[in-house]
């Protein structure tokens, strides 16, 4: 008889307020912890794209690099280079530079505008 006593005292005890509480607030615990790990996990599986992302951006560059590298192992590679780079040409070919004309960019100043400038265009002497 005592031992089912003693079971029902711990019973009682278990089935108590304050233990269910505590119980209760520690489930809450420890589910906030599992929430906030979730999160955690999310942004890392994020990071991890970025970074698997950026591996593979570095080796094609890498790759492009290399073969840039052995292109400039041969003349015509060389000389591809510094025709783009530098701008030279070989004897006996002619070099186009290419200059803006800064009087366009005032004249398309003059031409934007409404009827003032019109009319005031009008009576300018062209050169």
């Amino acid at each position: 008889m005592r031992s089912f006593q003693q079971k029902r005292k711990w019973r009682n005890l278990m089935q108590s307020r304050p233990v269910l509480v505590f119980l209760g607030g520690l489930l809450l615990f420890f589910t906030w912890g599992v929430i906030g790990f979730m999160g955690k996990m999310q942004t890392t599986r994020e990071n991890r794209k970025m970074a698997e992302n950026k591996v593979a951006e570095l080796r094609k560059e890498k790759e492009n690099l290399s073969l840039d590298i052995e292109n400039l192992k041969t003349e015509d590679g060389k000389e591809r280079i510094f025709r783009e780079n530098f701008g030279l040409a070989k004897e006996g070919e002619g070099l186009i530079v290419v200059v803006e004309d800064k009087n366009a960019e005032e004249n398309k100043g003059d031409e934007s505008g409404g009827f003032l400038p019109f009319f005031k265009n009008l009576f300018k002497p062209r050169p």
